[in-house]
């Protein structure tokens, strides 16, 4: 078993099984790699905005004639006290940010950071996982270093302290980071939740017991075919 990494994460964190990281030069190059390497399977497991990396895997595994599962997460669903601004990217987060400055809780990634340079007036509180460099150029922002998961507790004291009025996030689902948004609830806050991209069709669980009971049933077929 190979776990691949994207390599966008400097330090990430140690795994219990030989680890792979960086592309492979697109989709046609995953294909190349899944049939030199004779791979019996391939599980899709990126983050559920990785909206590439999952057409490639669709389209490698095709070509590749190798079976695939998606692991996705389930959506966090919006419960009574919730206040969320659904938008479909940034850009439009930006724009539901509205002129009057505010103080903004940024929850994204670092790639998804540079819209928000065209609206200077906000301050900012970003954290990510690795440094944001450079900083925006933006006249008020601080950044946090963290990663998750994050307790709704520390999330609530967080908001508070730093008198945050707004949060833009990810809908990444699972409980890793879903803190801030238990924490939003609790403290009326609004959250302009970024919509989760179109996903190639694929044959989808959203646990992880799941896929590894597919893995073990495909793995099965693949020996009794001698595959």
């Amino acid at each position: 078993m190979t776990l691949s990494l994207a390599g966008r994460t400097a330090s990430p964190a140690p795994q219990p099984v030989p680890v792979r990281v960086g592309g492979f030069g697109g989709a046609e190059g995953l294909a190349h790699y899944l049939a030199s390497e004779r791979i019996d399977a391939l599980i899709d497991a990126t983050h559920p905005y990785a909206a590439t990396i999952s057409a490639n895997a669709a389209y490698a595994t095709q070509q590749a004639r190798t079976p695939m599962l998606a692991l996705r997460r389930l959506p966090w669903a919006a419960t009574a006290g919730d206040h969320w601004i659904d938008v479909p990217d940034v850009v439009t987060a930006v724009r539901a940010l509205g002129s009057e400055p505010r103080r903004v809780f940024l929850a994204l990634g670092r790639k998804e950071l540079a819209p928000f340079v065209g609206a200077p007036q906000h301050h900012y509180l970003v954290r990510s996982v690795d440094p944001v460099d450079p900083p925006l150029a933006v006249p008020h922002a601080a950044y946090l270093t963290a990663r998750g998961p994050f307790d709704e507790a520390d999330e609530r004291a967080l908001l508070e302290r730093n008198g945050i009025a707004i949060i833009v996030a990810k809908n990444s689902g699972g409980s890793a980071t879903y803190g801030k948004i238990a924490a939003a609830r609790e403290l009326a806050l609004p959250v302009i939740m970024l919509r989760r991209p179109s996903l190639p069709e694929a044959p989808t669980v959203s646990t992880v017991e799941e896929a590894c009971a597919w893995l073990a049933h495909t793995l099965t077929l693949s020996t009794a075919r001698g595959v």
